[in-house]
């Protein structure tokens, strides 16, 4: 990351969201040139996020050929494809077992795509989040070798499943693992295990331990087709197109906010190429579901197509997103994302219920350095968003916890803040008798806890982490990569700024400070989103949206303290494309006074 300067923007050190304002680069003040030097822009935006000065043309247009490692880098990726390839020649039977999340979904259809197009029809077994959990259980995978099963892929799981994979193996079963959770230093009893977080890949983890399972899974495709090939068995038919496999990718990569730097960036702006030309029946029917008119977009998939796929496994069957992803029926595919997009808005309307009493129970909680939040009857398949909406509303990171008065145990889901890994925080408490069950990696974590212990486990992470959480939150500060007055902001400027992407985790979109300005107009809309209209020196003026900040204190003092007040306003810019023509708005995330 590019040095920043020390003296904040504008000598903004206490915004309307509390932040100092500062530099993520170099002072990029455009005034209303703004596109005139789009080159230049671009530079800056990826200089700012760590790229090399020689380095840069590779990711002005990240490409597979750039960024893809050899394969065999990863330790077991070679006896996993081996053994995937023995079966193919000897048709054996494959089941692919996923997670149910989106990164599972995608992962399991683009291995049972790529063994369709071998000439094998794997079987899948996605477990139910209710009824199972997370990861693969003995008695289920015993099953799958009983009914004829004799080598199982796990995706998106298995890393830590220790015992049921000790089952497996004892029943003589045949198990690859294909994920990129942590791992213990103890690693289960598989056929292979294929992870870039291993503990035992210290500098592969550097490099590629930011892949999502879906990712992983596509360096096995690549092995698999590589062993095939020099077995000779494309002599006589043709080779699978791994490309086209890439919308698969992309989708669960930037779900499972992934980092979207290194290999990342090149699956995903390869990823929205392949999306685009709709090949994958399922996925086009989940675009049209989603109401795009348009070819997806990276924000796309993280707030559209994503959360439908996932509103299978949060609420609905299990299944869905890999049957979906799979058929080549397109009467199924418009039933299924049909299906999806109803159980989306069941979804949402379960999340609201928690979310309110969540935030209820924190009202009446002392400062704690971690959110721990937890109720009677929670709907387990929402508790991951609420912990996220917690997190970015607090500022720390939040557990929210589903308790089952029948069981006594607690199911749990954390998300965390730049600066504090909270998945090796849950796996030590695990480690140390206070959760039966955890795991995860930095920004996200699930977890199992008996009731009796919920109160010392959250005494635990409050200590464990406050250090770690109090520095982060220090270091909290609005990063801006340029400045521009409004006359600046045009459709243009935004087309300049896309070229730096695809953005999303670890890669994070421009944000730019528009300013000085007042506000025309500004009211509430929706589900308490803060509209404006700012007008500037330079009489130019455009719109303005605060997503969710109505009874935030910026949106309290834009809606009731801004009157005649200039101040500047930080966000990200879009295009608004509704009226006749284009015309760029800014998505604010923070303000700050000018006067």
């Amino acid at each position: 990351m590019a040095t920043q300067t020390t003296a904040p923007v504008y000598g903004v050190t206490n915004s309307l969201t509390g932040r100092a304002w500062h530099w993520r680069g170099g002072n990029m003040e455009l005034g209303d040139g703004g596109p005139g030097s789009g080159g230049d822009i671009v530079e800056q935006i990826l200089l700012s996020r760590g790229v090399a000065h020689d380095d840069l043309a590779r990711h002005r247009a990240p490409t597979l050929r750039g960024f893809l490692p050899d394969p065999s880098e990863f330790s077991d990726m070679d006896t996993a494809a081996e053994r995937i390839v023995q079966a193919v020649l000897t048709n054996e039977r494959i089941t692919i077992y996923g997670d149910y999340d989106v990164d599972g979904a995608t992962s399991s259809a683009l291995l049972i795509l790529l063994l369709r197009d071998l000439g094998v029809e794997a079987g899948y077994y996605i477990p139910d989040r209710l009824l199972e959990g997370y990861g693969p259980s003995g008695e289920a995978l015993v099953r799958l070798g009983e009914a004829g099963s004799s080598l199982i892929v796990t995706v998106d799981c298995g890393a830590m499943a220790h015992e049921a994979l000790g089952q497996a193996h004892d029943a003589g079963i045949d198990v690859i693992v294909v994920d990129h959770h942590k791992c213990s230093p103890e690693l289960p009893r598989t056929t292979a295990l294929v992870n870039p977080n291993r503990l035992d890949e210290r500098d592969l983890a550097a490099s590629h331990g930011h892949l999502a399972a879906v990712g992983v899974a596509f360096l096995l495709a690549v092995a698999i087709v590589r062993t095939l090939r020099a077995r000779g068995f494309f002599t006589d038919r043709k080779e699978p197109d791994l490309f086209a496999l890439l919308d698969l990718v992309a989708l669960g990569t930037v779900a499972d906010v992934a980092a979207l730097h290194g290999l990342n960036r090149a699956f995903v702006a390869q990823g929205l190429k392949v999306m685009a030309r709709r090949d994958n029946i399922g996925m086009a029917a989940l675009i049209d579901a989603s109401r795009l008119k348009r070819a997806p977009a990276c924000s796309d998939l993280g707030f559209a197509l994503g959360p439908r796929i996932n509103a299978g496994g949060r609420v609905g069957e299990s299944t869905l997103g890999v049957r979906l992803l799979t058929t080549q029926d397109a009467e199924e595919a418009r039933e299924i994302a049909a299906q999806l997009s109803a159980l989306n808005d069941e979804r949402r309307i379960i999340e609201g219920e928690v979310q309110e009493a969540a935030e209820a129970q924190l009202a009446g909680q002392h400062n704690r350095a971690v959110q721990v939040v937890s109720g009677m009857g929670w709907h387990p398949g929402v508790i991951g968003i609420v912990a996220g909406r917690i997190k970015e509303k607090t500022g720390k990171p939040a557990v929210v916890i589903a308790l089952d008065e029948g069981t006594g145990q607690g199911k749990g889901s954390g998300r965390s803040i730049s600066g504090v890994d909270l998945g090796a925080a849950i796996i030590r408490a695990r480690e140390e008798g206070l959760l039966v069950a955890g795991g995860g990696h930095a920004m996200a974590a699930g977890l199992t806890v008996d009731a009796a212990q919920l109160d010392a486990f959250s005494e635990w992470l409050d200590e464990h982490l406050s250090t770690a959480v109090s520095r982060a939150s220090a270091e909290r500060r609005m990063l801006l990569d340029l400045a521009v007055s409004p006359g600046g902001l045009t459709p243009e400027l935004v087309n300049s700024l896309e070229e730096g992407g695809p953005y999303g985790m670890g890669w994070p979109g421009p944000r730019i400070a528009v300013g000085p300005v007042r506000l025309i107009k500004c009211d509430i809309v929706g589900n308490g989103h803060v509209r404006m209209i700012a007008g500037g020196d330079d009489g130019r003026s455009f719109k303005g949206i605060a997503f969710r900040a109505a009874d935030s204190d910026m949106g309290q003092a834009l809606l009731h303290g801004a009157r005649g007040r200039r101040l500047w306003l930080a966000g990200r810019a879009k295009i608004d494309d509704w009226g006749s023509r284009p015309q760029a708005e800014l998505q604010v995330d923070d303000a700050a006074w000018a006067d």
